[in-house]
């Protein structure tokens, strides 16, 4: 397996995806230059599948399994960090048909808003750049399908500003003892910083792959003020 990553994508999840046995090649200055360069790697050969996250009912059915879990729990408002939309979609078309008076909320970084305008127009919305430290969710070119996906299922999708990602890591970190990577803490940072109807609020916390240097950032840092 190939998997193409951005110059600049996180270390630690370089890493672990060699570990796992793929072959990662680093190519563009983001994950959707990187996804560019994929698409014609495999156009260009006939033995490869082009396989693009957002993209795939298979990989947003996988994702749903998570909604499963949840639909006992009669949630409120679920928030749900949103990248190229595959978690959300697949959560979010569970939880309606199973859960209805549930609220789906997606949560984008305020450096990386094109998910969320994209919803909000009903139709992709490219942005010039991705700049958030929640490299997991930095999307600047929207998946079609993804956003056709989220009219259906999502209620609002909200943004949280990047000084409340760090203060959410750190909170997660001091009350749960986890140390996640950023993209995993937006659901949190919009918990702190926005209020919210009804009696059980949650959210999905994904991924623990911090690089040295935010783990490095984390240590030093002192407790989050929650």
């Amino acid at each position: 397996m190939r998997v193409f990553a951005a110059t600049t994508a996180n270390s630690a999840k370089v890493a672990r995806m060699r570990k796992l046995g793929a072959e990662v090649i680093l190519a563009g200055e983001d994950f959707d230059a990187a996804k560019d360069v994929a698409r014609g790697y495999a156009s260009d050969r006939q033995d490869c599948l082009f396989v693009e996250d957002g993209a795939e009912p298979q990989i947003a059915e996988g994702a749903g399994t998570i909604g499963v879990e949840l639909t006992p729990l009669k949630i409120s408002t679920l928030l749900v960090p949103v990248g190229n939309g595959a978690l959300i979609c697949g959560v979010g078309r569970w939880l309606k048909a199973h859960s209805p008076q549930t609220r789906i909320v997606g949560v984008c970084a305020a450096g990386a808003p094109a998910m969320a305008d994209s919803w909000r127009a009903g139709k992709p919305v490219p942005a010039s750049k991705a700049d958030t430290m929640a490299d997991g969710i930095a999307v600047r070119v929207p998946v079609p399908a993804a956003v056709e996906w989220m009219r259906g299922c999502v209620d609002d999708v909200l943004l949280v500003q990047e000084a409340w990602i760090p203060e959410s890591v750190r909170a997660i970190r001091d009350t749960l003892g986890l140390l996640v990577e950023p993209s995993a803490a937006v659901g949190i940072a919009a918990a702190l910083h926005y209020s919210f109807d009804g009696s059980r609020l949650a959210t999905i916390i994904t991924g623990a792959n911090l690089s040295a240097e935010q783990l490095a950032e984390l240590t030093q840092a002192g407790p989050a003020r929650c």
